[in-house]
């Protein structure tokens, strides 16, 4: 394996204005006379104690409702911005009785309708296993609390392994995953829901990809999408690359191996035999009937058409299923077309955020889908707070909304116009970020990854790798006179088979 010394790491504070700013509150940046891999503090380590950092801040940020937002009136966990759903569905979803997931049937004085647990499998089990962990006795409130420690720590685990893996995915550049450690999102959002354990996965299989380990990334992506749906969408990238770069038969092994942990792992659940035959287990199908069946939902571009129209947009799935497809084919235009070949992680990012765009509900912790995306495809740290600042005011403003709508009080909390607000800026920093990196895919010079003279540091395989076949006149630029040799070696011009 390959290793890079500390003094050929790419440092931000000298090339990154904000970063440069920011590290005045530690002295400064580094100084050309700096005694770098001198000191147990690695940048890998650095990051991965600050993102366990600011985990635990937002563990306390959550501490209101720990104490008796989450038990003792609706809004409270609302106007302290401190909601989770993880010590509510420990009882909802019939955890705290012992019930098995995707095999019992939940009780209707428990689900408030919802027959069986409505996540992914492997999710699921990560539920099940921290409700094993949970002590009995007491009362449900201390069970509940102890379910919400038990799954915060599990879910701290699954923070250091998203920030060792982004750091290093690109070898030269660690310090940038100091964006996913101090993202304000990642923290206020990261204990609301199960998000993290399929992140953590996916991290780990874009690592994996990066080091040519494409079995492993295969079956990385596969567990990922076994935990939650998103990740399978990372296919999409690696095949248009692949047969832009000639790499099929490494796509064909990563499909492969992803489709077979994926039937591994669901297999044992998916399926139930009767005397008349094999049938799909109703329970296992309940995560895909039910994201089909919801109805336009908090956060999604559609509600905010159904709020200041009035229509239901009854046909939202149509719509959105059309955008997905509609803007994939841009996606794969895009990376076939563009004059040098897109890196995996900015097509990555950018037909998950198509997804999150056009879905019909955005949760505040589906930002943690991406956070590590953004932070590879886009390593500039104003950009990024740009984002984030949305992102924050999106997720204040979801539950003061909740707020609004909850207690009566008109007075208090966020009405629906000021949520409206809340869905634009969320959207609109998702699209500034987009239009970010589709120019750095139409001008590979502005490219902030790409200006060391790298191709694709993340791309395993296919970094350095000659376009095999390209779409249109793609690929075969003219030399521009006025960019000079040395320009052209930095920006890796011409790197590309003629």
């Amino acid at each position: 394996m390959r290793s890079v010394r500390d003094d050929q790491l790419v440092r931000p504070t000298l090339e990154d204005e904000v970063a440069a700013a920011g590290s005045e509150l530690i002295g400064g940046p580094a100084g050309r006379r700096a005694l770098l891999g001198a000191s147990w503090w690695t940048p890998v380590r650095v990051i991965a104690l600050v993102a366990i950092g600011m985990f635990a801040l937002g563990m306390v940020q959550k501490l209101p409702c720990y104490d008796h937002g989450w038990f003792f009136g609706a809004t409270t966990q609302y106007t302290h911005a401190c909601y989770s759903d993880i010590p509510h569905l420990y009882s909802g979803r019939g955890f705290d009785q012992g019930l098995l997931p995707y095999f019992d049937r939940i009780p209707q004085s428990l689900s408030g309708g919802m027959d069986y647990l409505e996540y992914p499998v492997l999710t699921g089990l990560f539920m099940e296993i921290a409700a094993l962990f949970t002590p009995g006795g007491g009362t449900l409130q201390h069970r509940e609390q102890l379910y919400w420690l038990i799954n915060a720590g599990m879910l701290l685990a699954c923070t250091a392994v998203i920030a060792v893996c982004v750091a290093r995915t690109h070898r030269r550049r660690p310090w940038d995953a100091l964006l996913v450690a101090l993202a304000p999102a990642f923290a206020l959002t990261a204990t609301i829901n199960w998000d993290l354990f399929a992140v953590a996965l996916t991290a780990a299989a874009m690592l994996m990809w990066a080091r040519g380990r494409t079995l492993w990334a295969g079956a990385l992506i596969g567990l990922a999408a076994a935990a939650k749906l998103y990740p399978a969408l990372l296919l999409g990238p690696l095949l248009i690359l692949c047969l832009r770069a000639g790499r099929l038969r490494a796509f064909v092994t990563t499909a492969a191996a992803a489709a077979g942990a994926w039937l591994v792992v669901n297999g044992p659940v998916m399926f139930t035999h009767d005397a008349g035959g094999f049938h799909i287990r109703p329970g296992w199908a309940k995560f895909y009937t039910f994201s089909q069946d919801r109805p336009v939902d908090f956060g999604s571009v559609w509600l905010f058409i159904s709020q200041r129209t009035g229509d239901p947009l009854d046909d939202a799935n149509s719509y959105a299923t059309l955008l997905m497809i509609l803007g994939c084919l841009a996606i794969a235009v895009l990376g076939l077309r563009a004059p040098r070949r897109p890196r995996f992680a900015q097509l990555a990012f950018l037909v998950v955020a198509l997804f999150i765009l056009v879905n019909k509900v955005y949760s505040p912790q589906y930002v943690l889908w991406l956070v590590p995306l953004a932070a590879l495809a886009r390593p500039k740290w104003r950009d990024f707070l740009i984002w984030q600042g949305c992102e924050v005011l999106y997720f204040l403003g979801i539950w003061f909304y909740l707020a609004y709508t909850g207690s009566g009080d008109k007075h208090q909390g966020l009405p629906p116009e000021g949520y409206q607000l809340a869905i634009v800026l969320h959207l609109l920093g998702t699209l500034y970020l987009c239009g970010l990196v589709v120019r750095d895919i139409l001008l590979p010079e502005r490219d902030v990854v790409r200006r060391d003279g790298s191709d694709d540091p993340s791309g395993g395989v296919l970094d350095g790798a000659p376009d095999i076949w390209v779409l249109g006149p793609a690929g075969r630029p003219e030399r521009p006179a006025e960019v000079s040799d040395v320009a052209r070696v930095q920006w890796g011009i011409g790197s590309r088979t003629p």
